[in-house]
């Protein structure tokens, strides 16, 4: 058996890939068109579940004033919602509401539906490769995450 290495991994060729892969999948139509910035803030909340401001500010890489700003135009349009936190009633805590859950949910949808159209234009040997890199690519994003 060969030995393996991390430069059996071409590390360029898979983070074009995924660029490519990602700006396409952030694209796709839907029916609500949102900032990926707001898709994120939801996509955080939703997954994350409720947060701070500051914390929020952090996982999404923005400024203070500018997480403030989208909040309350995402509170305002009924996708987030404020409450008091539990554990310190002087901080707030920033929640994602059914409708703003709605959203991610049918993005998600969305996304499984094209792709299984576009995988049914790849090889049987293309379909099972994506298949059999999935749990790899599941750990690189798991670590990746952790990192954050």
């Amino acid at each position: 058996m060969v030995p393996r290495s991390p430069q059996d991994l071409d590390a360029d060729g898979l983070a074009t890939v995924l660029g490519r892969f990602t700006r396409a999948s952030i694209r796709l139509p839907a029916a609500e068109k949102h900032s990926f910035t707001t898709l994120s803030v939801l996509h955080t909340l939703a997954h994350l579940g409720p947060m701070r401001l500051t914390a929020l500010k952090v996982t999404e890489q923005i400024t203070q004033p500018a997480i403030t700003q989208l909040v309350q135009r995402l509170e305002r349009d009924g996708l987030v919602e404020r409450r008091a936190d539990p554990e310190d009633r002087r901080a707030v805590l920033v929640q994602v509401t059914p409708a703003g859950a709605g959203i991610i949910r049918t993005r998600h949808q969305e996304r499984v539906r094209r792709f299984a159209e576009l995988a049914e234009t790849l090889t049987p040997d293309e379909r099972h490769a994506i298949g059999a890199a999935l749990p790899a690519l599941a750990r690189m994003a798991a670590l990746m995450e952790a990192e954050s």
